[in-house]
């Protein structure tokens, strides 16, 4: 499998104490077993060189330049040198944390928006230590949008957790509870919907998506009873997909959502807030689900998880998620419609 136009995904480093490193070098060394598309890992060789000891792996590296890492890769680890040393041992983030993993993302984006990648994975990041060094962006998503503005407004991000079971879409993300309830509006599902279907369509070769729209309250509501949103603001919004000949339903309740059954009728599932969204995929696919981020000029995928400093550098991180990541970038890298 490979990118379009042989492009290789640009993978970046993510947190370095945390297990990006470990699952990027994971992946590589099982290419032979479980094929991936051709990638180079954002980041400091001389540390990569360092975590593979760490974990007793061999793995050779090639220090490279974008347009190189496709013939490089059956051979050697394809690595692009951000000029962001790395000094953090696993599990133990340092200064040099922050501006690696920021450096990787920055410099991923850039090299897709040039046309030397076709896509960009991101290994997870820990945002904590990103704020302690200034960091502005409630995570990820938000921070690719903003990368990905040109000279013009920014985006709007659409997070959507994809598996072969289930894919989910949260109209609002990274927010407290409280503040994902006073954002929620009728334009914001609206908008948010229609780049979901348009993605489906494009990417994932879905002729007529079909859209299950959650409740906000217990019951849907309750017509009412159980609070005014799901009548007020996601009804509307419902009406209106529908009328843009959208296959969408809603709202419905969401603790009857996510059976096996319910999930047939679905191609992917709009919750009103982040934990509505991701405890079901998480349950139903903790090691393969895919972050990905829908809305943005060009691809990008990440694994549904998080940096795991308790278990870097000891051998024990799982590379399903980093790989099904990988996989669906390429996949989405080269659609067949148009949008």
């Amino acid at each position: 499998m490979t990118a379009v136009s042989n492009k290789p995904l640009a993978l970046t480093l993510g947190e370095p104490a945390g297990i990006g490193p470990d699952v990027a070098l994971a992946a590589w060394l099982g290419r032979g077993t479980s094929p991936i598309p051709a990638f180079y890992l954002l980041g400091d060789r001389a540390f990569l060189q360092a975590r593979a000891a760490t974990l007793g792996l061999n793995v050779p590296f090639a220090e490279v330049r974008p347009d190189q890492a496709a013939a490089t890769f059956a051979d050697a680890l394809p690595v692009v040198g951000t000029g962001h040393p790395v000094t953090a041992m696993p599990g133990r983030p340092d200064g040099s944390s922050a501006a690696a993993a920021i450096g990787a993302i920055r410099q991923a984006v850039q090299d897709v928006i040039a046309g030397r990648a076709a896509a960009v994975v991101t290994n997870p990041i820990a945002k904590s230590v990103l704020y302690q060094a200034g960091f502005k962006h409630p995570g990820h998503t938000e921070f690719l949008a903003e990368l990905a503005r040109g000279e013009g407004a920014p985006p709007q991000p659409v997070m959507m957790l994809w598996s072969e079971a289930l894919a989910v879409v949260p109209v609002t993300i990274h927010l407290p509870l409280r503040d994902a309830i006073a954002q929620l509006t009728t334009g914001l599902i609206v908008s948010t919907a229609r780049i979901v279907a348009s993605a489906l369509r494009r990417h994932m070769r879905i002729a007529a998506p079909r859209l299950a729209v959650s409740g906000l309250n217990p019951h849907a509501g309750e017509d009412g009873g159980l609070g005014r949103e799901d009548q007020s603001i996601i009804a509307p919004a419902v009406e209106i997909l529908r009328r843009d000949g959208i296959d969408a339903r809603g709202p419905l309740p969401a603790d009857t959502m996510f059976h096996e059954a319910a999930r047939k009728t679905y191609d992917c599932a709009l919750c009103m807030y982040h934990d509505q969204a991701l405890i079901p995929v998480k349950t139903l696919a903790f090691d393969r689900a895919v972050n990905v981020t829908l809305g943005l000029p060009f691809v990008r995928t990440s694994p549904d998880h998080g940096t795991a400093f308790d278990i870097a550098g000891s051998g024990r991180a799982d590379p399903s998620s980093l790989i099904e990541a990988l996989r669906l970038a390429a996949r989405m890298a080269t659609p067949t419609t148009p949008a």
